[in-house]
C-alpha cells in the first residue's frame, strides 16, 4: 500500500473547513493506504501558545480525528512530538536548506508581516515539516492550496539528499482533492476559513453547539441579491455558503439552486443550519464519549509506538547516509 502523511496543527478550534477539506478525505485513504495521521504540536509552537491551551487542543484535535472516523487500528493517529525523529531529522534537513528558500515561503511572509521579532522556528518551520513526511517515505501527502508550496520544497530536499548522498528518500506527491478542498471564511468569502480567526463568527467550529451553529449562518454574510445561485465570481459569498450545503448533505449544487428557486436567503440559511448540525451532531457526541472514557491517551501511545518503528529505521539509514557515527 502506498504510505500517506498529513497533520493539522492544534492552534485554535478545527472547523469545518477542516472536516471537509482535510479530515474526511482522510476517512477515505485509510482504507486502501497506510496511513499516518499527526497532531502538528511541534509546529504549533513556532508563535506563542499558551501551554494549557496547546495541551488542551491537541489533545481535541486528536480526538476529532477518532470521532469523526479514523480507525486507529487503520490508520497511525499521534502527537508529533511523541516521535523524537521528528526533530531530529528537522533539524538534518535544516543544513541542507538555503535561506532563499525559506524567505520566499508565502506562510512565512504572511505569519512574519509587520512583527518586530520573528522567531527562528517560524523561519525553519518547512524543513520540520519536510522531516514529517519524509520520515515515513510518504508516497502521497494530502495538502490543501496553501501548503503546495511546503511541499514542492519537500520534494527538492529529498531530491537534494538523494543526489547528494544516494537514492534514500521518496519523492512525494501531493494530493489535493478536487471538491470540498477550500471552505471560505462566513464574513468574508475572499478568505479561507481559518481556525485561528479571532472573529468568532467567520468559522463555524466542530465542536459549536448547535444553536451556535445557526447563529453563526443566519449571520453568514451574502450580498443584496435574493437569488440563491452559484456563482463564485459574482456571489462568493453566498456560493461558499452553497458549497458548505452541499458538503454537508451530498446534494448537488443544481439541486440546491433548484430547492430555493424563487426564494430568498432566509429559508436558505436556516436549512443550511439544519444540515450542518446533523452533520456534527454525530461527531460530537462521539468526540465527548472519548474525552470522557480516557481511551485517548492508549490511543496515542500505541499510535507514536508504531510510527516511531517506521520513523527511527528512515532517520537511522538517513544518519548513515550522512556519515553519523551508530550508537554502540
Amino acid at each position: 500500500m502506498k504510505r500517506v502523511l498529513s497533520g493539522i496543527q492544534p492552534s485554535g478550534n478545527l472547523t469545518i473547513g477542516n472536516y471537509i477539506g482535510a479530515i474526511r478525505n482522510f476517512l477515505e485513504l485509510q482504507h486502501d493506504h497506510a496511513c499516518n495521521f499527526m497532531v502538528v504540536d511541534l509546529h504549533a509552537i513556532t508563535v506563542a501558545q499558551d501551554p494549557a491551551s496547546l495541551r488542551e487542543q491537541s489533545e481535541a484535535v486528536a480526538a476529532l480525528y477518532i470521532a469523526s472516523g479514523i480507525d486507529p487500528s487503520k490508520a497511525n493517529v499521534f502527537l508529533q512530538s511523541h516521535v523524537p525523529q521528528h526533530a531530529q531529522l528537522g533539524w538534518m534537513l535544516t543544513t541542507l536548506t538555503a535561506m532563499g528558500e525559506l524567505e520566499r515561503m508565502t506562510q512565512y511572509k504572511d505569519k512574519s508581516q509587520g512583527k518586530d521579532s520573528i522567531g527562528a522556528g517560524l523561519f525553519v518551520y518547512p524543513s520540520l515539516m519536510a522531516a514529517d513526511i519524509l520520515l515515513y517515505q510518504a508516497d502521497l501527502v494530502p495538502v490543501g492550496e496553501d501548503q503546495k508550496q511546503h511541499l514542492e520544497l519537500t520534494r527538492d530536499l529529498a531530491g537534494r539528499f538523494n543526489h547528494k548522498y544516494g537514492e534514500f528518500f521518496t519523492i512525494p506527491e501531493p494530493l489535493i482533492p478536487k471538491v470540498g478542498a477550500r471552505i471560505m471564511s462566513l464574513d468574508d468569502a475572499s478568505n479561507k476559513m481559518s481556525k485561528s480567526s479571532p472573529v468568532a463568527g467567520s468559522f463555524i467550529s466542530m465542536l459549536d453547539t448547535p444553536d451556535v451553529i445557526r447563529k453563526k449562518l443566519s449571520r453568514a454574510t451574502t450580498d443584496s441579491g435574493r437569488e440563491v445561485k452559484y456563482d463564485p465570481s459574482t456571489k462568493r459569498e453566498v456560493s461558499n455558503l452553497i458549497e458548505i450545503y452541499s458538503q454537508s448533505t451530498g446534494l448537488s449544487i443544481a439541486d440546491i439552486e433548484q430547492r430555493y428557486e424563487g426564494q430568498m436567503y432566509g429559508p436558505f440559511k436556516k436549512d443550511l443550519g439544519e444540515a450542518v448540525v446533523a452533520l456534527l451532531e454525530p461527531i460530537q457526541q462521539r468526540y465527548h464519549e472519548i474525552r470522557k472514557s480516557g481511551e485517548l491517551k492508549q490511543i496515542l501511545r500505541q499510535g507514536a509506538e508504531r510510527a516511531e518503528i517506521i520513523a527511527e529505521q528512515t532517520l537511522k539509514g538517513a544518519q548513515d547516509l550522512m556519515g553519523f557515527v551508530p550508537r554502540g
